[in-house]
């Protein structure tokens, strides 16, 4: 990952949207912001919708990320929930696009299992192992925020896995790319 690389990510949602930006400094992640947007007051779908755009905008063009991680909507039981989830990050991802952002979707226990090891952790874990990890003085109350945080992080992680070398699928497949190493 380049030095300095800002990434944006996003939890979505329909009633609260929570986002964490990170920067890459001398490959440590930094924090530059955590937050939520609250949308549950607004009644009418649409115009949640709408207001995801812009502030998913107006984050981008505040702090010019280079990259936007956002969570995968899950599967769940009840399918209106699903579709209106499925808008809000469709919107998300729309303000990204409108700023030429790449874009990356990780699944909810790939986000959590690359924070606490676990896939199946709570929001309280994800939350304090973030805590601890980036220095945050100032835990948000809401566990949306530090989501959206761990989606960026989820990325981050991603992107500094080293570099294993070349890999191979059977010993003949290694001995065949390695011949100064049969004696």
């Amino acid at each position: 990952m380049k030095e300095g690389k800002i990434i944006l990510g996003i939890d979505p949602g329909t009633n609260i949207m929570g986002y964490g930006l990170i920067r890459d400094h001398n490959r440590n992640p930094e924090l530059l912001a955590l937050g939520v947007i609250h949308l549950g007051k607004l009644k009418d779908h649409y115009i949640k919708l709408r207001k995801i755009f812009e502030q998913t905008v107006f984050l981008i063009d505040q702090y010019h990320p280079d990259e936007l991680a956002i969570e995968a909507p899950f599967y769940g039981k009840n399918v209106q929930s699903m579709l209106k989830l499925g808008r809000a990050q469709g919107v998300a991802i729309s303000a990204a696009l409108s700023r030429d952002l790449p874009i990356f979707e990780y699944a909810p226990k790939k986000i959590k299992m690359s924070i606490t090891g676990e896939g199946n952790a709570s929001k309280e874990q994800v939350a304090y192992i973030l805590e601890k990890l980036l220095h945050i003085k100032d835990m948000p109350s809401n566990l949306d925020a530090t989501d959206g945080l761990a989606a960026a992080m989820c990325h981050y992680f991603q992107k500094e896995l080293p570099d294993t070398g070349p890999s191979y699928t059977t010993w003949k497949d290694y001995l065949k790319k390695n011949p100064g190493r049969i004696i």
